[in-house]
């Protein structure tokens, strides 16, 4: 297994994140590195998330394992779990009013050594979209 994860902590209530991380259209606005995502952010939905890593093309990833302000998973990857990566967003109340917020992504699969050699780092887009998020939440921007 291999991972890429990043962790904030928000001035803003985990149901205001929230809202942030359901509404798919508005990514672009605040992450530098998704290009546009099409479809619902909903349990047991498909989206399809255009990264600036690959311009122009489109990851498909299943939306699971929701639970409203405060998680949820993004699964995709290669038939027959080749290669896969899961995305889970982890939102945490803190006792001053504020959330931390995680992001995890974990990858495996056979196929896992020869992928990870031609992926480019995500550790940065990683830290990036945890910095955007707050961005977002804190300053509206």
């Amino acid at each position: 297994m291999k991972a890429y994860e990043a962790t904030s902590d928000i001035a803003a209530g985990a149901d205001a994140i929230w809202r942030i991380l359901v509404d798919g259209a508005a990514y672009p606005s605040w992450d530098s590195g998704v290009d546009k995502v099409e479809g619902r952010v909903a349990d047991g939905e498909t989206i399809k998330v255009f990264s600036s890593v690959a311009p122009g093309r489109a990851f498909p990833v299943k939306v699971g394992d929701v639970e409203p302000g405060r998680r949820m998973r993004w699964s995709g990857g290669m038939p027959l779990g080749l290669f896969k990566g899961v995305r889970t967003f982890t939102l945490s109340p803190q006792a001053n009013g504020s959330t931390r917020f995680h992001v995890r992504e974990e990858y495996t699969g056979p196929l896992l050594q020869l992928m990870w050699r031609s992926m480019p780092d995500l550790g940065l887009s990683f830290t990036r979209f945890a910095q955007g998020l707050k961005a977002r939440a804190e300053h509206g921007a």
